[in-house]
């Protein structure tokens, strides 16, 4: 029998001769045909009848809708110069499980990576090993020259995205007035997050397929362009702004201060021209920020304000018609009982015309002007003022401040009020309520925006009262008064200095104090404002007239030549040097 399989007859095989039913056969065909109808079925359902969930788990799996950033608008000074503007700074992330950690030549490159990024190996390798395998950031907001070299490195898994990081050109000098953002470009202080949403713009979006290794393969639809976020323009002057940060940071320094602050207004526009405050921060690089550098002062803290109160004491007095300018006030024996304490001024000034009372700051005058009023007629001048309400101001964290009720006033808290105790108040508030006597008795709105036009204020006080006041405060800064250190080459300013004890628990601590100085310049015409505090200076100098005084008189003369405001005095003050009473 041959061996080829091939010459078997299969024809002549039993198994074959055998006669099969022939409804098998049918049977087995229309099974198949029937599983050919069932897969056909279930194809048209799930691609026609209800195909959307399986076209979102293929999305979840291969489409991405990556966001396109848009460029944070820029914030400028009142001349157009930058405080605070967007670069583009790549992100680095990375597929961890795509990198080929074994490959020499990849180990070399990784590590470079990281003396680039300047990251420990250690943090940079477990980012690689600990992490997510299919995603991780390695570092965001990297600088543009050190994303390119990575870049040319071509490691495969490690990846950048486009995004933007904030530069502060003023640094420190102007930290509290712009803020800063976080990494997402979100604003968090300042300007930055009263302005966040105007700022930031708004994101575009673009829909695309990846494939396993992260590549863009396909677009899908059509791109939503980024919308960039608009410029705000400030009123402040960076030149001054610089300036009035440079003086405070010198003084504070100087009378080994805890901290100090500066507010400077346009008298006419309402502007806010600086805001600054020491200690600072760099708002781009805060690795080592505190809470203390963080604060800005001038509004989220509030004082007792000390003598710069009795020109307000004053100036409701006059509007309500119990006193005038010449009225003799008995001040002696430099001391007076009030319900079981007394309240004395450090020298007996005896009698004293009240224009003499702010001049000399005596604070048993200034209780005895108060005590002709009624305590809601001083209750309505302070609210009117704006003491105890939150300042309107486009800029977060301003404070109210206190004043209590006047029908719960004791006739003892009634005096003390008249000389800046019982009630407290942020600088920023003290120097705004002075613009009700720098601009004839209206107290004009504040902005922080550009705003070139002349304010028009709510009256408060007469016009020729505020005139009156204003010639109280020259006095106040000239020959014989207690600021004489305020006055300045070229221009005649009035203001008035301000000691008071810092409140410690439910007392005062004896050797803890702040010194203010609020005043204003020229005198006959303001066209500024300044407020200035210095926050326990323990050099042995914390009264306001000699700590707080000079930087008032530094930042009006700087402030007033930048604004190109003639002078309106020929030569320079004198300044009585012996026998300054520096109490106040």
């Amino acid at each position: 029998m041959p061996r080829n399989s091939r010459s078997v007859q299969y024809t002549t095989s039993p198994l074959l001769a055998s006669k099969t039913p022939v409804w098998r056969s049918k049977f087995i065909v229309a099974a198949i045909a029937m599983g050919f109808m069932v897969l056909a079925a279930r194809a048209a359902y799930v691609q026609v009848i209800d195909n959307a969930f399986f076209q979102r788990q293929g999305e979840v799996r291969f489409a991405r809708t990556l966001e396109l950033p848009a460029s944070r608008g820029r914030i400028l000074d009142r001349n157009g110069l930058l405080l605070a503007s967007s670069v583009i700074a790549p992100s680095i992330w990375a597929i961890p499980e795509d990198i080929e950690r074994d490959d020499p030549d990849v180990k070399a490159k990784l590590k470079l990576v990281a003396k680039l990024l300047e990251m420990p190996q250690k943090d940079f390798d477990k980012k690689l090993v600990d992490e997510d395998k299919t995603f991780v950031w390695i570092k965001r907001q990297v600088d543009a020259p050190i994303a390119k070299q990575i870049a040319d490195l071509n490691i495969k898994g490690l990846y950048q995205r486009k995004e933007y990081k904030r530069q502060y050109p003023e640094g420190e000098a102007a930290a509290h007035v712009v803020g800063f953002t976080n990494v997402e470009d979100h604003g968090q202080e300042g300007i930055e997050l009263q302005f966040d949403k105007e700022l930031g713009g708004k994101p575009g979006s673009r829909r695309v397929i990846k494939d396993r290794l992260g590549r863009v393969v396909e677009g899908v639809g059509d791109a939503v362009p980024p919308y960039d976020g608009k410029d705000i323009q400030l009123s402040v002057d960076s030149k001054v702004q610089f300036f009035a940060y440079q003086k405070l940071r010198d003084a504070v320094i100087a009378r080994r201060a805890k901290a100090g602050s500066v507010v400077v207004l346009d008298a006419v526009t309402g502007e806010v021209l600086a805001l600054a405050n020491y200690p600072s921060y760099v708002p781009d690089k805060r690795q080592n920020l505190t809470g203390e550098m963080l604060r800005n002062r001038a509004l989220t803290d509030t004082f007792e304000p000390g003598s710069t109160m009795k020109p307000i004491t004053v100036a409701m007095a006059l509007e309500a018609g119990r006193v005038k300018p010449s009225t003799l006030i008995d001040t002696g024996p430099g001391r007076f009982q009030l319900g079981g304490f007394t309240i004395s001024d450090t020298h007996n000034y005896g009698v004293l015309t009240v224009e003499g009372v702010i001049q000399k700051s005596s604070n048993v005058g200034a209780l005895k002007i108060a005590q002709r009023m009624q305590p809601q007629e001083m209750w309505d001048t302070y609210t009117a003022l704006g003491y105890g309400q939150k300042p309107q101001i486009q800029f977060p964290g301003a404070v109210t401040g206190r004043l209590r009720p006047w029908k719960n006033w004791k006739p003892v808290e009634q005096a003390t009020m008249a000389y800046g105790y019982g009630l407290s108040a942020s600088l920023f508030q003290m120097a705004h309520s002075y613009t009700s006597f720098a601009h004839d008795g209206r107290l004009i709105p504040v902005t922080i925006l550009k705003s070139p036009e002349p304010a028009v204020g709510v009256p408060v006080f007469s016009p020729e009262n505020a005139h009156a006041v204003r010639k109280m405060l020259q006095m106040a800064a000239g020959p014989g008064g207690t600021g004489q250190l305020a006055q300045t080459v070229g221009y005649s300013v009035g203001g008035k200095s301000g000691t008071a004890h810092k409140q410690v628990g439910k007392g005062y601590a004896s050797n803890k104090y702040r010194a203010w100085f609020t005043g204003m310049a020229p005198i006959e015409k303001p066209r500024i404002i300044v407020g200035v505090m210095i926050d326990e200076p323990s050099d042995g100098k914390y009264f306001g007239g000699i700590a707080a005084a000079p930087v008032f008189s530094e930042v009006v003369q700087q402030t007033l030549r930048m604004m190109n405001v003639a002078p309106d005095l020929a030569v320079k003050p004198l300044v009585m040097t012996q026998g300054v009473d520096e109490s106040f």
